[in-house]
């Protein structure tokens, strides 16, 4: 008898212990209370393989071979031979990877989800690209509020608002803003002064930012624009726009960086990382062997001058490509994207870098903050 009431009050305190665990339980999961998801925005840097599931042109795609032909073996539409930085943003953070928010039967939002578009700016209606791409609008308006909806369904009202307000948002856009009207032979530069565009593309941002912070998200990550006026493609395809769009770029970053300022002072809570992609990508580009790179200015994978026309893979119907041995020895995977090696420099930079390349907080104290 005595045996039976001492495993009767063992079994008591176990079943205590375990209701006073700091937890937040629902439906099928139980998340520690210091839980943080993930959710991703932007551009082909972030896209996870959103694409893959768009009726879409090759230009915005990286679902063939060598894409991802160093860590996954197989194309997965990351534009890259392997991981990409939320990839090890999410690794650094205990989180799983991050899957595409268009993967078939990919209901569980409970660690994040990526909403990124190879192609995506930030600006839909006045884009060559409508259509073919998820602009930054559609991401938060179509998806991103979808799965809040879903959330709440599973969660509840007030879980789903805890799950918002723990999560860290990142994002990775503005690029294609200020290429494709080059690209795409677009008139729309004409209509407007350097100011009066960089102004439209970092209002556009910023109110998407608004918007997720009046869902509750108060922890974003952002990105400079990187130098893509001497990325492989615009040397190869259009070195004659290359100091415009230098010039399109210096301006969005000293913009971006003064209106996070703002909103930092205006929105409550609202608390960023920002790290200098610009000088990140400028200084291996120039002294790649100072990072372990052995080529800092030409492609690994591609064709013509650098491998800058964006031909991997058989892309934009021309059938051979060049391809070197060893993708970690380059900065660049293809014409304007970066090899996982340097994804992952640049993820470790994001995490743990100090106030030279990341500020005001880092990401890791962002996900430590609650």
């Amino acid at each position: 008898m005595m045996g039976l009431t001492l495993r009767f009050h063992f079994c008591l305190l176990v079943l205590c212990a375990c209701l006073i665990l700091p937890t937040q339980c629902f439906s099928h999961a139980c998340l520690p209370e210091e839980h943080a998801a993930l959710f991703i925005f932007g551009d082909s840097l972030y896209d996870a393989g959103n694409n893959n599931y768009l009726n879409t042109t090759t230009n915005f795609q990286a679902n063939v071979w060598p894409y991802g032909e160093t860590f996954f073996k197989y194309p997965t539409g990351r534009a890259s031979n392997g991981r990409l930085i939320p990839d090890f943003i999410a690794e650094y953070a205990k989180l799983p990877l991050i899957l595409p928010y268009l993967h078939p039967g990919y209901p569980q939002y409970t660690d994040g989800a990526n909403f990124a578009s190879a192609g995506a700016g930030a600006l839909g209606g006045n884009s060559s690209r409508q259509g073919w791409v998820i602009d930054l609008n559609t991401q938060l308006i179509k998806y991103f509020k979808n799965m809040e909806t879903v959330l709440k369904r599973k969660l509840g009202e007030a879980q789903t608002k805890k799950l918002l307000s723990r999560a860290v948002y990142l994002f990775s856009i503005g690029t294609n803003d200020y290429v494709a009207p080059f690209t795409a032979n677009s008139t729309l530069l004409l209509s407007y002064s350097h100011e009066e565009y960089v102004d439209m593309v970092i209002g556009n941002f910023t109110a998407v930012i608004k918007e997720i912070h009046r869902k509750g998200g108060r922890k974003f990550g952002f990105l400079s624009l990187p130098p893509v006026g001497y990325f492989p493609s615009t040397k190869a395809q259009m070195p004659e726009n290359s100091e415009e769009i230098t010039a399109l770029v210096t301006r969005h970053n000293k913009e971006l960086s003064h209106a996070l300022q703002i909103l930092a002072s205006q929105l409550e809570g609202f608390k960023y990382s920002y790290t200098n992609l610009y000088n990140f990508i400028t200084e291996r580009m120039n002294n790649p062997l100072k990072y372990g790179f052995k080529e800092g200015k030409m492609g690994c994978c591609g064709t013509g001058p650098f491998r800058g026309i964006s031909s991997c893979g058989g892309k934009r119907s021309i059938k051979e490509y060049e391809l070197c041995g060893n993708a970690s020895e380059y900065l660049f995977f293809d014409s304007a994207h970066p090899s996982e090696k340097a994804n992952e420099q640049l993820a470790k930079q994001l995490w743990n870098g100090n106030l030279d390349v990341t500020w005001p907080y880092n990401l890791k104290a962002l996900f430590e903050h609650n």
